[in-house]
């Protein structure tokens, strides 16, 4: 069997202020599995992943995590311990937090600071995170990332990990993000890292269908 966790989203439905947003989305992401998720900006994937993570509340539905399903807002403290989180926004911090602090965070720091040393940000791990770049900040929630899988996180939840990243970073972290040995789920409009998922859905005014694969679209 393949490393990660087992993903299963039964009828889960989400809004915003009433506007339903996520609508009946079924969807079962075995382990090991690397699932893109494409769309419009708006169409309900960033609403979708924060609520796998427990961040976003579910008005309907049952979202399932290796068998176990979240009972309540609080449940979803124990699945954070298994996630690795890789937001849109990457913050800086209320606080003058220092990038290093922020791969403390992980579990693991020696296994951040080697992503941070692939990723090419090692050497500013001692900057408080608000003098960063927006790639270098970027690149320490990617390293971060490695960090909680060494730690134990099964399953890896990105929005958009490559999108203020160059051309050849895009493509380093891309490379990256898919070897690491658990269940990938990934919101991007990066086609290179959208190519190296198993599966590429899209995900139009709230509800998910499947992209076929370039050879099946060819042939």
């Amino acid at each position: 069997m393949r490393a990660g966790s087992r993903v299963e989203l039964t009828g889960v439905c989400c809004a915003h202020d009433r506007r339903p947003v996520v609508r009946e989305v079924d969807l079962v992401v075995e382990p090991g599995e690397r699932v893109a998720l494409t769309g419009t900006n708006g169409s309900g994937k960033t609403t979708l992943l924060r609520a796998l993570l427990g961040l976003h509340p579910v008005s309907s539905g049952v979202i399932a995590v290796d068998g176990d399903r979240a009972r309540s807002a609080r449940d979803w403290d124990r699945r954070r311990k298994v996630a690795a989180w890789i937001p849109q926004r990457q913050s800086a911090g209320r606080f003058p937090l220092l990038a290093r602090e922020l791969l403390i965070s992980s579990g693991d720091l020696g296994a951040a600071l080697e992503a941070g040393e692939r990723l090419g940000v090692a050497e500013v791990a001692d900057r408080p995170m608000d003098t960063l770049s927006g790639g270098q900040l970027q690149r320490m929630y990617l390293a971060r990332a490695f960090g909680c899988v060494a730690a134990g996180a099964r399953l890896l939840l990105a929005d958009e990990p490559t999108a203020a990243l160059d051309f050849a970073g895009q493509a380093e972290a891309a490379e990256l993000l898919v070897a690491l040995p658990v269940t990938v789920l990934v919101v991007t409009h990066d086609r290179a890292l959208a190519d190296r998922c198993d599966r590429v859905l899209e995900m139009a005014d709230g509800r998910l269908r499947e992209i076929p694969a370039r050879h099946e679209e060819i042939a």
